[in-house]
């Protein structure tokens, strides 16, 4: 199938970005208003207004042009960011009882980590619905078939074993070894099997292989080189679907931080990166290839989008969950300079790195070798 067309990509993305960022600001709003706290503002999207209203708390509820996030605004915060404005202490005890920066710590903490958290609540929620109507996988981790040369036949896999734990972590089904293996080319693993009814361990090497999706997008996979039977949907019991959306949920996020790790490490090239255009793009694709598809890539999306929001970064909540914990340690607030010069560090390195993500999206979608092309 060829990619689908422009307006079609569009209309996938706000489809999935819309909805994520209004959760991830509604978490934030709700436990602002549990913790009486003045909201100013509740956008989505950033710039200038293209349409809002005022409800009867005086919170201007709004959408902003450009569609890459969102935003709650906090009486007493002096941006979007929520940098709090040391001006405010000056004021009477009785104008600042509803002001975020007086709150006790804790609940400022709990504020901000409700943005993040909640992305992780609605990714729980959606694998729980998809695995209710669809089903998962649960193929036995059962060793069917192994590729002639494979990394699994040189370490001596064989036929019928049942791959039981990865590096000391136990697996029950073939799609967790799949997970676990895809993620780590290159890095030698050992391997629990139950063979002839006694446990041993082969050691093995996922080889690297690159791969190509229908679409034609490229990625720098672990191949070991075994096979089960044929994928097999079944059922998941509904008092089993919260845990098994919250394993998922949790690979999801373990898969999130093993490639950080290997980009910051060098076992990764940057340039497996993406950025809003190839969130753009990879809504698109998803859509096209109907709702099961479309649903785990938002639920991906949200586990993403709650795992970057709590990185330790200034202008982003993990940052401001580090000053409330110095607080607390601390016994005061971090002083004024030291996070004004914080948040504008922060700001760099958001926008050197949304600029590096655009650089590399535009990129594969090869417009730099089109336009050099052009030049010689």
């Amino acid at each position: 199938m060829e990619n689908p067309g422009i307006f079609f990509t569009i209309f996938a993305f706000l489809l999935v970005i819309g909805p994520l960022v209004y959760v991830h600001e509604m978490g934030h709003y709700i436990a602002a208003r549990m913790c009486g706290v003045r909201i100013e503002t509740f956008s989505i999207g950033f710039g200038r207004e293209i349409g809002g209203w005022t409800n009867k708390h005086g919170t201007r509820w709004k959408v902003g042009w450009l569609p890459l996030g969102g935003y709650v605004k906090f009486a007493g915060d002096m941006n979007a960011a929520s940098q709090p404005d040391p001006k405010l202490s000056e004021l009477p005890a009785e104008d600042r009882k509803d002001l975020l920066q007086f709150k006790p710590v804790w609940q400022r903490f709990f504020i901000v980590a409700a943005g993040p958290l909640i992305n992780f609540v609605l990714a729980i929620f959606i694998y729980m619905i998809v695995f209710g109507s669809y089903g998962q996988p649960q193929n036995p981790a059962i060793v069917s078939s192994i590729v002639e040369g494979s990394a699994a036949q040189e370490a001596g896999f064989a036929l019928g074993d049942e791959i039981v734990s990865i590096d000391d972590r136990a697996i029950d089904r073939f799609g967790e070894l799949a997970e676990i293996v895809t993620l780590r080319p290159d890095q030698p693993m050992e391997f629990g099997i139950l063979r002839d009814g006694r446990q041993i361990v082969v050691s093995a090497t996922p080889e690297e292989q690159w791969v190509e999706d229908r679409f034609g997008n490229r990625a720098r996979i672990g191949r070991l080189g075994i096979m089960s039977d044929a994928i097999e949907m079944q059922s998941v019991p509904f008092l089993s679907l919260p845990g098994a959306a919250i394993t998922r949920m949790t690979s999801d996020l373990e898969m999130i931080v093993v490639g950080l790790r290997q980009i910051i490490t060098g076992q990764r090239s940057v340039q497996e990166l993406g950025g809003p255009l190839k969130i753009a793009q990879f809504s698109g694709q998803t859509a096209s290839l109907g709702v099961y598809a479309f649903l785990m890539f938002m639920a991906l999306i949200s586990v993403n989008l709650g795992f970057i929001n709590l990185l330790p970064i200034p202008m982003l909540d993990g940052g401001h969950l580090v000053f409330y914990a110095a607080e607390a340690v601390r016994r005061r607030p971090v002083g004024p300079e030291a996070q004004e010069w914080a948040f504008r560090m922060g700001l760099v390195v958001l926008l050197g790195f949304m600029l590096m993500v655009t650089v590399i999206d535009l990129g594969s979608f090869g417009l730099w070798e089109r336009l050099s092309g052009l030049i010689s």
